[in-house]
């Protein structure tokens, strides 16, 4: 093997990663909401976090990005510690569909249907298909189609390049001899150790055991690697792809980095079982002949599952078991980790990472009414500690924007779908009215506190009037938050026609207050006070209508703010019924 022979085995080994990664992804963006409502449906059932993790794995590719991103949720607080670890375990079997995969490079024989099932033969198909939808389509999901084709079509060519770049090995005796140290003629004892070291050396280095499977896989074509080589081999793969994850949880809460040393263990665990059940089972000769054999990359794939299944089913009985460990080693700390994050670990998956995004923000959102709604109490009869709750969620809202904006404008930097930008753009829009809707709280109560400072009160008709609009904007407060949390368009669409009932009841109030003012029953003082607060209802009501115009236009793929609600106002006959109701609703007292 000479120096180009070697650059052709890199450039293949770049090719056959970068085909994975391209292919994983695009797989996952194809998938879309049905992984995120996969993962959704994740319960503490052993079987059903088991069954997630494979159908994940199968469809991204990769057990370490299955990892990595359990790690991020256990971190978000989106799954527990338990149902993580079935969920591990259903990925290390996933990640074998990577192996059987390429093992389609080798099929042999001279038939026609026997050769259209070679990648060789069918690729280039593939490749074409992949290039002209992804050139010529328009639709993201055609698009994303077309770059899972040309993924694979990627890997596979990379595969081959592998291939033909380590034939000539076959002959050099270096090479042979290296791995009868893996055989046990030389080391003995000691041979396959040394075999589950390497995979794991090789493995933590690429960060990918679908990778190193897939070197060996193309190592195979040599005929140097017995089945007796490859397996340990394959034991040491398991566990160095567990690095990843293990560096990932770096920058997590305990729970992340439980996630990633359950991770570590199963693996380990695993493999210990799996070298004491291949140290015996060498000593029964019908078996010891066929581990003495040359393996191939079926072969390969066949004791890489069957090495997942067992270490499997072995130990997923024992998964509360893991969990203790991971306590053990992991203590909790006397003070609780607050909130949730939203982990920059998600970003990898937009899909996922955009549903904690939004339930981030509709805990903004509940927040944000909460102390809207106790800001009425405060105004009707102060209390301190209502008010200083009302703060503390003001500044708790803030922090809600400034974090769920920045992670927005992380994740659209990602490759995603049109779908998931409108809706990253519209949570955009949201935590800018929510944030506004905690600062008219706030505003409210200075209101109540400059009333109670300057010794002033409104009278009884301004009192029962200023009842009436708080009232209304309770309401459509309700409505926003169910429009929002709901996805609820009906709910949506009442919302404007109140608002503009909520605009009414400002002016009307205001011209009660200038007739009281005239007859000398207001003082200019309580004016003052009284305008501030029916300007902050009004401004609030305001928000919650543009929290209406966001989810109706984001539900018709109109990103031109407002444009569905003016349509909806052109519709005079639903659109003045829902006013002239929310009008008699909301009437004022005849006196003034």
């Amino acid at each position: 093997m000479d120096f180009f022979n070697i650059l052709a085995l890199v450039g293949g080994l770049c090719l056959f990663m970068f085909g994975m990664n391209i292919m994983g992804q695009a797989l996952e963006r194809a998938a879309g909401g049905k992984l995120q409502s996969l993962l959704a449906k994740i319960t503490s059932n052993k079987a059903a976090g088991f069954l997630t993790g494979l159908g994940v794995t199968a469809v991204i590719q990769s057990s370490s990005a299955t990892t990595v991103m359990v790690v991020g949720f256990v971190n978000s607080g989106l799954m527990s510690l338990k149902q993580a670890i079935n969920v591990i375990m259903g990925a290390n079997v996933g990640t074998t569909v990577t192996a059987w995969i390429i093992s389609l490079s080798g099929i042999e024989g001279d038939a026609w249907f026997i050769k259209i099932f070679k990648p060789d033969s069918f690729t280039p198909i593939l490749a074409l298909i992949g290039l002209i939808m992804y050139m010529a389509c328009k639709s993201s999901k055609k698009k994303d189609v077309g770059t899972i084709f040309l993924g694979f079509t990627t890997l596979m060519f990379g595969m081959s390049a592998m291939s033909d770049a380590v034939s000539g090995l076959k002959d050099v005796p270096a090479f042979t001899n290296l791995f009868t140290f893996f055989t046990g003629d030389t080391l003995g004892f000691f041979g396959p150790i040394l075999a589950v070291l390497a995979g794991a050396v090789l493995t933590a280095i690429i960060q990918s055991s679908s990778a190193s499977v897939g070197i060996l896989q193309a190592l195979s074509t040599t005929g140097a690697i017995s089945n007796g080589a490859a397996m340990p081999i394959i034991m040491g793969q398991n566990i160095g792809t567990c690095v990843t994850a293990l560096l990932s949880s770096a920058g997590a809460n305990k729970n992340g980095k439980r996630t990633a040393i359950v991770h570590l263990f199963f693996n380990i665990f695993g493999t210990c079982i799996m070298l004491i059940v291949f140290y015996i089972i060498q000593l029964i000769p019908a078996i010891d002949l066929f581990f003495g054999k040359s393996t191939n990359g079926f072969q390969i794939a066949i004791l890489h599952t069957i090495f997942n299944v067992v270490c499997t089913a072995v130990l997923l009985p024992a998964s509360s078991l893991l969990e203790k460990i991971a306590y053990k080693l992991i203590k909790d700390d006397m003070v609780e980790e607050e909130e949730p994050q939203l982990d920059e670990r998600l970003l990898n998956t937009p899909v996922v990472a955009l549903g904690v995004c939004h339930d981030a923000t509709v805990t903004m959102a509940k927040d944000a009414i909460d102390a809207y709604a106790l800001s009425f109490s405060v105004l009707n009869s102060y209390d301190k500690g209502k008010a200083d709750l009302i703060r503390k969620a003001e500044d708790k809202t803030d922090h809600y924007e400034d974090v769920i904006g920045t992670y927005l404008v992380k994740l659209s930097s990602h490759q995603i779908g049109d779908k998931a930008s409108d809706e990253a753009s519209m949570l955009l829009r949201l935590i800018g009215d929510f944030e506004r809707i905690s600062d008219h709280s706030v505003n409210i109560v200075e209101s109540a506190e400059e009333l109670l400072d300057k010794g002033l009160e409104f009278s009884d008709d301004a009192k029962a009037e200023l009842n009436v609009l708080t009232n209304s904007v309770s309401e459509i407060l309700s409505l926003a938050l169910k429009a929002f949390t709901e996805k609820d368009l009906e709910t949506a669409r009442r919302i404007e026609p109140l608002e503009e009932v909520v605009d009414d009841l400002k002016e009307h109030l205001r011209a009660r207050h200038i007739y009281r003012l005239q007859e000398g029953r207001c003082s200019i003082a309580a004016g003052f006070v009284w305008s501030d607060i029916l300007t902050n209802l009004e401004r609030t009501a305001d928000h919650c209508s543009n929290i209406a115009a966001c989810i109706i236009d984001t539900s018709n793929d109109n990103l031109n703010l407002h444009q569905s609600v003016r349509e909806m106002k052109a519709d005079h006959g639903e659109y003045q019924a829902l006013y002239i109701n929310y009008s008699k609703k909301y009437a004022l007292p005849e006196t003034i």
